[in-house]
């Protein structure tokens, strides 16, 4: 019984247990396969690394005050962060890897950067 890829139409040949004709068209396959989930990490990785950026750019002395409205123009998305580390006093703190922030009163936020052990 001869045997043909799935993506191209082509003869498999080789091992019996084999399914496409090369490793092209498995990971072709593969990569359709997997498409859409690709797309939300790396959307996500994207707002990631820019949120990041910001923080960084901003927090120069490890510990700093900005405003809302000064992270918002250089496009950071408050939708996406790494962790959140809450204290014992009921302070919430935002964090992207080692960049984290505060939300205070009127709009303005307290960037920190932990050390990473």
């Amino acid at each position: 019984m001869e045997r043909t890829c799935p993506e191209c139409g082509n003869r498999v040949r080789g091992r019996a247990d084999k399914v496409f004709c090369s490793d092209y068209c498995r990971n072709v396959r593969n990569n359709s396969l997997n498409k859409d989930s690709k797309n939300v990490v790396r959307t996500t990785n994207n707002w990631l690394r820019k949120n990041y950026r910001i923080l960084e750019k901003l927090n120069t002395e490890n510990k700093t005050k900005t405003t809302k409205e000064k992270l918002l123009r250089l496009g950071f998305n408050f939708e996406y962060f790494t962790s959140i580390y809450t204290t014992k006093a009921g302070s919430t703190y935002f964090y992207l890897y080692d960049q984290g922030y505060l939300p205070l009163d009127n709009d303005f936020y307290l960037l920190v950067k932990r050390e990473l052990k």
